[in-house]
């Protein structure tokens, strides 16, 4: 069964006789599924778990807590997220987690491509947000091919198709999302007012936030990947190592 379930086969699999396994092999008996809530699918992650090909969420928002899974995705604790919207499923019994639900949220993973937090506009993309670093300073990497992350915005019409490779600190990781970890770098390079200073790495590596780390990989310029996300310049196919 593919992951990446539509909200329309997820009501099919939950129209299943009960004791059908439509979430996987770690489900078992459902109690009962609503229709999406009117209850937002967000918050910080206080507590996740695996199993079954899913990754179950506990979020908490606003002092109340409430359970969600998504397919398997690596999301950290501590982590703000938006889910897409989901069904409601009471009373739900996970043989492999040998463990009853009293309420949880099946949704079909984080919202969007790249999500957003408070600060000013992403260096490079419409509609993503990333606050910008202070006080950050990182050498550039030791590589015929190294640039700072300014440089890649100013040269990035030579750059355009190229192999690079940048240094810089992970200010934020959203993981699993389109098949691929998107990890933002800032070097204390670049101009935040004209967003130069944050740089977008596409990987299937899974860095931490405050690591410094150097990314190889294609830069392209004025990528665009619908919904409003489209990139100056990013860095596809990458690899991100301390």
């Amino acid at each position: 069964m593919n992951k990446a379930l539509s909200i329309s086969a997820l009501a099919l699999a939950l129209s299943l006789p009960l004791g059908a396994h439509a979430f996987g092999p770690g489900a078992s008996s459902m109690g009962g599924a609503t229709a999406p809530a009117g209850v937002p699918l967000a918050g910080k992650v206080a507590e996740t778990m695996a199993s079954g090909g899913y990754t179950y969420l506990l979020l908490e928002r606003d002092g109340k807590k409430m359970w969600a899974a998504i397919p398997e995705t690596p999301v950290e604790v501590g982590r703000e997220i938006t889910l897409k919207p989901g069904m409601e499923m009471k009373n739900f019994a996970s043989k492999a987690l040998k463990r009853t639900f009293e309420s949880i949220y099946f949704s079909e993973g984080l919202a969007s491509a790249v999500e957003s937090t408070a600060g000013k506009s992403s260096p490079g993309s419409k509609g993503v947000v990333v606050t910008p670093a202070k006080q950050v300073k990182v050498e550039k990497a030791a590589s015929p091919n190294a640039h700072t992350i300014a440089e890649t915005y100013e040269q990035r019409g030579s750059l355009d198709g190229k192999p690079v490779a940048v240094r810089g600190k992970v200010m934020r990781v959203s993981a699993g999302i389109m098949g691929k970890n998107w990890v933002h770098l800032q070097d204390g390079s670049g101009d935040a007012k004209k967003g130069t200073n944050d740089l977008t790495v596409t990987t299937q590596d899974l860095p931490a936030v405050g690591d410094v780390v150097t990314a190889t990989g294609t830069l392209r310029k004025d990528k665009d990947f619908g919904g409003g996300y489209r990139y100056q310049v990013i860095i596809e196919e990458g690899t991100v190592k301390r």
